[in-house]
């Protein structure tokens, strides 16, 4: 009977361990399974953030926009079917989310050198951190092993993503539900050194705020009207919008941040002296910015037998 036990015990131990095993991502997941992966993804972004460098936020976005939806999944790319509405018709995303076609592009690359290896997860994962490099920032080592869902969620992607008219603690809550640290949210928050918003997501801070630089106000009016002109964009770093820098928090002190929630991050608030430290020292963002995307992309990744390797990132297999 002791020795039916200890097998049992034994075996358990084993198969935990194993599960654990898979459970754990890797940076050298593809080494031996698909050793192009890495170089076809980074010449895609690369390429598509040349021809136009505002798919370099955009890409970064996707990345952030699936990882807060049930983990980083690449559920935010699946396309509506008869049993779920998908993702990208929710307020955060429709008409604004942008890419969607340079993943297509890549995983047809990979499917063709790699067949059912290479998920959508984790090249949404790793586009997001060629595109940070392809607008000269730094670069961080990005694990491996992500498998892709086989459903969405409309709701989730509707309260879990932060939206841009939060103040300070509603960020640090929508963060901190999500695992991060207030300081980690301010670093996050700093991927807005690059890309675009729409006028409708800053028109009520452009004609209503105060605490705004007068000439600033002045130029976001001109390109969003009180009514009208909803899809026009206005850089979210007016300073150097296509380089990954930290102008951003620089531009936070002299209250040019375009979004409410930005602006909210140095505002006489508990976040100002993270600011301050970014906005002096970029060495410290950039490393601060790539852990902690490190640790959103490992926002409950699925592993080992869990979901599956879809061979089209729209639509399960």
């Amino acid at each position: 009977m002791a020795s039916l036990i200890y097998s049992f015990m034994l075996s358990t131990l084993i198969l935990f361990g194993i599960q654990m095993a898979g459970a754990q991502l890797s940076s050298t997941f593809y080494s031996t399974s698909c050793p192009s992966a890495l170089s076809t993804i980074k010449s895609a972004v690369t390429a598509a953030v040349s021809s136009e460098a505002r798919m370099g936020a955009s890409l970064l976005r996707l990345h952030f926009h699936d990882c807060f939806v049930n983990g980083c999944d690449a559920s935010v790319l699946l396309d509506d079917t008869a049993n779920f509405t998908g993702e990208k018709t929710a307020l955060p995303n429709n008409n604004s989310l942008r890419g969607f076609e340079v993943i297509d592009n890549i995983k047809t690359t990979l499917e063709k050198n790699c067949p059912g290896v290479v998920s959508c997860a984790d090249i949404l994962t790793v586009a997001a951190r060629d595109s940070v490099v392809a607008l000269s920032g730094k670069s961080w080592t990005v694990p491996l092993g992500r498998r892709d869902s086989t459903t969405a969620s409309l709701s989730a992607a509707n309260t879990n993503i932060p939206g841009p008219n939060l103040d300070l603690s509603g960020l640090i809550s929508s963060f901190s539900n999500k695992g991060f640290t207030a300081r980690e949210m301010v670093a996050l928050s700093g991927g807005h050194t690059i890309g675009s918003a729409r006028c409708v997501v800053f028109r009520n801070r452009a004609h209503n705020e105060t605490n705004i630089d007068a000439s600033f106000a002045t130029s976001l009016r001109s390109i969003c009207p009180t009514s009208g002109g909803n899809n026009n964009l206005a850089a979210l770093d007016v300073t150097t919008r296509d380089v990954f820098d930290n102008a951003y928090f620089t531009n936070l002190k002299s209250f040019k941040g375009l979004l409410h929630s930005d602006q909210e991050l140095f505002k006489n608030g508990s976040a100002d002296a993270i600011v301050n430290t970014y906005s002096a020292n970029s060495a410290t963002f950039f490393t601060d910015f790539g852990n902690a995307m490190v640790k959103m992309g490992n926002l409950s990744p699925l592993t080992g037998t869990n979901g599956q390797i879809r061979t089209n990132c729209r639509k399960t297999n």
